[in-house]
C-alpha cells in the first residue's frame, strides 16, 4: 500500500477527472473533488471523497473551495473546457470562457494553495494539458492557445517551486475518448478523422498515478506525440502541411 496522501481534483465530475478520483478512493487517498455537475458529486461523495461544488472560473466559487480545504499534499488540474471552430467564428464569450477556466482559474487556484506546500517544502502539481498546447490544429486555436499558455507556465513555475521541493508535472494527452470530445465538436468529424488513434481514460488515468508515484517533467500521451511535437519544433511547416487535411473538414 502507498502511503496515503490528501489530494484535490478539479474537474472531478467527468472524464478523466471523475475517473482518476475513483482510482484514488479505491486506493485509499484523501480526496477532495470539485466540479459542477450535483449527480456526479453525490456518486463521489458515496465513494468516500469530501466533495466541493464551484465553478473555478468565478472568484467568489475559488476562493470558497480553498477555505473549504486544508493544504493538500498533491492538486490534479482536470478541469477545461474547448470549442473546436475556426477563430473567425468563434464567439467572444467562447474565447474568454475557455482562457478563463483553462488559463485563469488554475494559476489562481495554484497561487492561493502554494503558500502551504512551500512553507512545508513539499508538494505535487498534476496539470492535464494537451498535445495542442504543443501542436496546434486547424479548428482548435483558441483551446491550443489556452493549453499553449499553460505549458509555459508550467514550464516557469518548475523552476521556481523547485528549491521549495514541489514537483510540477504536465500531463500532455492526445485526443481522448470522451463526451469533452463531442461537445468540443459537435460536427462529429474530429473523432472520424482521429479514429483509432483516440486514447482510452484509463490510459490518461494511469499516467496520472503513475506521476504521483514517480513524479516527472511531463507526460506525453501517447508516447509517439511527443516526437511529433519535437518534429514540430524543427520543422513546422511540414507538420503542418501533413495535418492540416485531417481537421479542415466542416
Amino acid at each position: 500500500m502507498h502511503k496515503r496522501k490528501s489530494i484535490l481534483v478539479t474537474g472531478a465530475t467527468s472524464g478523466v477527472g471523475f475517473a482518476v478520483t475513483k482510482r484514488l478512493l479505491a486506493e485509499g487517498h484523501a480526496v477532495w473533488a470539485t466540479g459542477r455537475a450535483v449527480d456526479a458529486l453525490w456518486e463521489l461523495q458515496q465513494a468516500g471523497a469530501l466533495t466541493i461544488r464551484a465553478d473555478l472560473s468565478k472568484q467568489q466559487d475559488l476562493d470558497y473551495l480553498v477555505a473549504q480545504i486544508s493544504s493538500p499534499d498533491v492538486v490534479i488540474f482536470s478541469a477545461g473546457i474547448g470549442m473546436f471552430d475556426y477563430a473567425y467564428e468563434t464567439a467572444d464569450q467562447t474565447i474568454q470562457d475557455t482562457m478563463d477556466l483553462n488559463v485563469v482559474a488554475p494559476m489562481r487556484l495554484t497561487k492561493q494553495l502554494l503558500p502551504g506546500m512551500m512553507e512545508r517544502k513539499q508538494g505535487q502539481l498534476i496539470y492535464l494539458g494537451s498535445q495542442a498546447g504543443k501542436v496546434s490544429t486547424p479548428k482548435s486555436s483558441i483551446y491550443a492557445a489556452s493549453k499553449h499558455a499553460m505549458i509555459g507556465y508550467t514550464n516557469g513555475l518548475r523552476m521556481e517551486l523547485e528549491p521549495f521541493g514541489i514537483d510540477v508535472t504536465t500531463i500532455n494527452p492526445g485526443p481522448i475518448d470522451t463526451p469533452f470530445l463531442d461537445l468540443a465538436d459537435k460536427t462529429g468529424h474530429y473523432r472520424q478523422s482521429i479514429g483509432k488513434h483516440l486514447l482510452t481514460v484509463d490510459q490518461v488515468v494511469d499516467a496520472i498515478m503513475k506521476t504521483i508515484d514517480n513524479p516527472v517533467r511531463e507526460v506525453n500521451l501517447p508516447w509517439y506525440m511527443g516526437i511529433t511535437s519535437k518534429l514540430y519544433a524543427v520543422a513546422p511547416a511540414l507538420v503542418e502541411r501533413l495535418g492540416r487535411k485531417f481537421f479542415m473538414k466542416k
